[in-house]
């Protein structure tokens, strides 16, 4: 299995849509883990979405690269079994192509250059089409086919004259005539298929034939070779008739000569198979060229390929939301899931092994995992895991922080070797720097979408240390929120400014009713678009369970007002 194959069928832990620092931490830890425990099955992490800030502050701490970025986990033509057909020069003949074919059992063929690009495909209905040209005596040199490909075809072998890089110059031509009816056929230059008759030979060569073709392995003599010599003619001998090599000659054509070459339909391994499938469906071919990520050709599909699908395996750490996870999810097959949310809107076709904790950070809970595996932590990941749990809890200060948390962190601490108190104020410093960032950026960079019945609504978070960077994030987000809400078509979207330090939340809003939600759910006076919230820190545990009783109630009173209206 090459690397790229092995790369293609690895499980892949990935973490929601918009990560934040311990959606990224725990896919890493938590692949490590899995490759110390379950080697037969490797694990890659994998992210959903750009990097925030914070985030890439701690990768670059403790010099590990960002996962690899999958936002779509669709089927494609790299998930399905790849015919690895080896690629043919154009310069394969036609009887060498059918060959190929009847021994490959393929009926087509993918004509390649010296570094892989793809330059045309040549099909059996091809070839056979060139076999029926019988009356184009002068195909071959159309074609500009080479002598060896003659020699090739016919099994023959060189008696005079030198064939290396030479090239078809003339029709060809059978010589069973009279020597004045084939001084009337041949012109200079071309191919004459001859048998034993020393007139014919000699007529040949006094006509300035390029190519003596003499069959039935006949006698050539002394003479006929020597003149052959001085007028630079090539002698071939073969064993086939004249009926056979006649036949058989034009088949010596190279295949670039018929092969397609225009309008090429082919497929690349990001090609999803449903958009692939469609396209198969509007043409007759059977096979399709595949070319890799750098346009190489690397072999090719039909239509019941498709058929032996394997989906990408998926572990979700971070999620258990639908509309949370990566596009495509319906698409793949989910593993596991770890987790410390609520039990959200996530579907799997069979049963999984799904791990909940009511705990304030994932990597708390993979923590436990390699306790129970008694799997060693290495320094790197202990600074991950140290790194999420300080974001999720706010460095303890959320109410979703637990015993457990805090106490995972000190020890993670301790096998990373920082002062956990100066680390995390750097990390936070660093997250809330948001200069030479859009307010798109700034935005995604730790967003999450929630369903309570009919009514769907976005809830971001930003964590500051300064009051400096939080003022700053406020004054660009602001604008940004009633254009993000029209673009996801949701009916609110809320954006919480923490400051880390006061423990305080700065809550935008943006959707019809969005501040008379906040001011039920909170008990507070929205004002010019703003609440302050004293003690609200947790997304999770604070924000989202206030705001999804806020709308149900919202939604019984409308009911009861309808009920009381009829």
């Amino acid at each position: 299995m090459t690397n790229q194959e092995l790369n293609t069928h690895q499980i892949k832990v990935i973490g929601h849509c918009n990560p934040d620092t311990d959606s990224i931490c725990s896919a890493i830890a938590y692949s490590r883990l899995k490759n110390m425990i379950d080697p037969d099955h490797p694990c890659k992490p994998c992210r959903a979405g750009l990097l925030n800030r914070e985030t890439e502050f701690v990768l670059n701490y403790f010099n590990v690269p960002a996962p690899q970025l999958y936002t779509d986990v669709r089927s494609q033509i790299r998930d399905v079994d790849i015919r690895r057909m080896a690629g043919v020069n154009g310069e394969m003949s036609l009887r060498s192509a059918w060959v190929t074919m009847r021994d490959q059992e393929i009926d087509t063929l993918c004509v390649v250059d010296e570094e892989q690009n793809l330059k045309g495909v040549i099909t059996v209905k091809d070839v056979a089409t060139a076999n029926m040209d019988v009356l184009d005596t002068y195909i071959l040199a159309e074609a500009k086919t080479s002598y060896q490909n003659i020699i090739d075809t016919l099994g023959a072998t060189v008696v005079v004259g030198d064939v290396e890089g030479k090239r078809v110059e003339g029709s060809i031509i059978i010589g069973s005539g009279s020597p004045e009816q084939m001084e009337k056929a041949i012109s200079k230059g071309d191919i004459v298929i001859v048998g034993n008759r020393i007139e014919s030979q000699l007529t040949a060569l006094e006509m300035d034939a390029g190519c003596l073709v003499v069959c039935m392995d006949s006698k050539i003599s002394r003479t006929i070779c020597m003149l052959a010599e001085e007028k630079g003619c090539i002698i071939l001998s073969t064993t086939s008739n004249t009926y056979v090599a006649g036949q058989m000659i034009r088949q010596a054509a190279p295949i670039r000569h018929y092969m397609v070459q225009k309008n090429l339909l082919y497929f690349n391994l990001n090609t999803s198979v449903e958009a692939a499938t469609k396209r198969m469906a509007s043409v007759r071919f059977r096979y399709f060229p595949i070319l890799d990520d750098e346009g190489k050709y690397v072999g090719v599909v039909s239509r019941r390929n498709m058929m032996n699908l394997r989906k990408k395996q998926l572990i979700l750490v971070d999620h258990n939301e639908k509309s949370q996870a990566v596009d495509g999810i319906d698409q793949a097959e989910v593993l596991e899931i770890i987790d410390h949310h609520r039990i959200g809107s996530m579907e799997t076709e069979g049963p999984v092994y799904f791990r909940n904790v009511p705990v304030g950070c994932t990597c708390t809970i993979i923590y436990q995992m390699y306790l129970e595996n008694a799997a060693e932590i290495d320094p790197t990941t202990a600074g991950l895991m140290l790194s999420a749990i300080l974001s999720d809890t706010l460095m303890f200060r959320s109410p979703t922080c637990t015993p457990m948390d805090e106490r995972a962190a000190r020890a993670l601490a301790e096998i990373a070797g920082v002062d956990l108190e100066q680390y995390a104020d750097a990390m936070f410093e660093a997250g809330g720097d948001i200069s030479g960032k859009t307010a798109e950026e700034v935005f995604r960079g730790d967003y999450k979408i929630f369903n309570s019945g009919e009514v769907r609504f976005g809830v971001g978070q930003g964590s500051y240390m300064s009051q400096k960077n939080r003022l700053a994030s406020e004054a660009l987000l602001g604008p940004y929120l009633p254009i993000a809400l029209e673009k996801q078509g949701l009916d609110f979207i809320f954006y919480m400014f923490t400051d880390v330090r006061s423990a305080s939340t700065d809550l935008l809003m943006a959707g019809k009713g969005a501040q008379r939600l906040v001011e039920h759910a909170f008990g507070v006076e929205v004002k010019d678009g703003m609440a302050v919230l004293p003690q609200v820190v947790s997304r999770k545990k604070q924000m989202v369970p206030a705001l999804i009783s806020a709308v149900k109630q919202a939604m019984e009173d409308a009911e009861r007002q309808e009920d009381s209206a009829s």
